[in-house]
């Protein structure tokens, strides 16, 4: 199911916004009143907070939807517990219900996203932009982000060329840090960075 299909859930439609983010991954029940557990998919879980119309899809994208996974939840309370988020909602009743969540793919709205503040970025918003450093040289695009406690880290992959002439995929991990970041152009999707094509 693709993000603007109309699906069906609770014989209501629900259609799914054009714009809609993952954001995180339902991972376990929470207490017996229908409480669930979520990882959100960054350390920042504001994105999860921003709506209280959270769309799902099953673990696999390929799997076949089934009666227990609602196409949409309407969120009742979302709070931070540790590294988790614990939700409730209008369409899970009790435990059982949760439990038949698990492994479900959360995504909302992009568009409800809190606006970011001055030199904050939602990760969605840097994966896919061009990384070049202070030389204009080109070090590939932005294929996702690591959450190492401290920091996050940039993971840059682009194209090389083997020993024998063969095509490879290169990786370079850049921590997004002011000492290496110089600036971020999300219109122009485009990041600068004090960092040598050697560098790996």
């Amino acid at each position: 199911m693709l993000p603007g299909r109309t699906v069906t859930a609770l014989d209501d439609p629900v259609v799914w916004p054009e714009d809609a983010v993952e954001v995180g991954r339902i991972v376990d029940a929470w207490g017996i009143k229908g409480g669930f557990k979520v990882h959100p998919f960054s350390s920042n879980p504001q994105a999860l907070f921003s709506s209280r119309r959270w769309f799902l899809q099953p673990a696999e994208a390929r799997s076949p939807r089934t009666a227990a996974l609602p196409a949409l939840l309407r969120i009742t309370e979302a709070r931070e517990q540790g590294d988790v988020v614990v939700a409730s909602a209008q369409e899970v009743p009790d435990r059982t219900a949760a439990e038949q969540l698990k492994g479900a793919r959360v995504f909302v709205s992009r568009a409800s996203f809190p606006t970011a503040e001055k030199d904050e970025y939602y990760w969605v918003d840097l994966i896919g932009l061009t990384v070049v450093n202070r030389n204009g040289t080109a070090l590939g695009t932005v294929a996702d982000l690591m959450d190492t406690g401290a920091h996050s880290v940039l993971r840059v992959s682009y194209e090389g060329v083997g020993a024998k002439g063969e095509a490879t995929q290169g990786e370079r991990l850049i921590p997004f840090v002011s000492a290496y970041v110089d600036s971020v152009d999300i219109p122009a999707r485009r990041i600068v960075v004090d960092w040598d094509t050697d560098y790996e």
